[in-house]
């Protein structure tokens, strides 16, 4: 059965527009998952009681997912600030010159590969559909229908994170004294593998790097962990 032209479209159709979303979700999880686990090894290394240890994992997990949530806000607001920045400097020389405009919008056809002619008649063709849209996608790379969403951004992080979080919460809390920190560390590396390679393969890349350098870098972080928590239970 031959497909039809949308199906096409739709089957060849190229991740990167998930990149936003998907690099606030995946990085939230990763940090709530590894920084909570952390945090509760390095406190249960040091010989503390489970209410200590449960009351810093809570801890962990909800100053975490609130700084998540402003650090994207206030980030993603200054990349949105910027876009609508330029938009503005933008409508403001189609107003005062299109003409000039046009041309200059020739001018990157031309660059590309287009003839002289072609390139004016794509010009023309392009300003009279909607002008600021293809000056801010030609000449800025902005995509004034995606514009940065620092809401969005803030609530996915913010979510992410807790949700992250939860997981060596739960296992810290229902582990036995001698198996907690063996449990949390493993649970945490086995969910961070499955993240890494989750985000790859929803971003259309490979899965096993991404696998592994998360599985390394967590490793070391709850190692390392581990080791400043027994040093300091030690001194203390």
């Amino acid at each position: 059965m031959t497909r039809t032209q949308p199906d096409r479209l739709a089957a060849e159709r190229h991740r990167g527009g998930r990149a936003a979303w998907l690099r606030a979700a995946v990085l939230g999880a990763n940090d709530g998952l590894i920084s909570t686990a952390s945090l509760m090894v390095a406190v249960a290394s040091a010989d503390s009681s489970r209410s200590a240890i449960l009351v810093a994992g809570v801890a962990g997990l909800t100053a975490g997912a609130l700084s998540m949530a402003a650090g994207e806000y206030v980030s993603v607001s200054s990349q949105r600030d910027t876009e609508l920045a330029d938009l503005e400097l933008e409508r403001r020389e189609l107003a005062a010159s299109p003409e000039g405009e046009q041309e200059e919008l020739a001018a990157i056809y031309r660059q590309r590969g287009l003839s002289e002619q072609l390139a004016a008649q794509v010009a023309v063709s392009m300003s009279a559909h909607d002008p600021l849209a293809a000056h801010a996608r030609e000449e800025l790379g902005i995509d004034v229908r995606r514009l940065a969403r620092p809401t969005q951004a803030a609530v996915v992080s913010a979510t992410s994170f807790a949700a992250g979080a939860i997981a060596p919460i739960v296992v810290m809390a229902a582990a036995s004294p001698s198996l907690r920190i063996a449990m949390t560390t493993f649970v945490a590396l086995v969910a961070l593998v499955g993240l890494g390679a989750l985000g790859a393969r929803l971003g259309g890349a490979p899965q096993r790097p991404a696998a592994v350098r998360v599985l390394v870098g967590g490793a070391l972080a709850l190692l390392i962990s581990w080791a400043i928590g027994r040093l300091t239970g030690t001194v203390l």
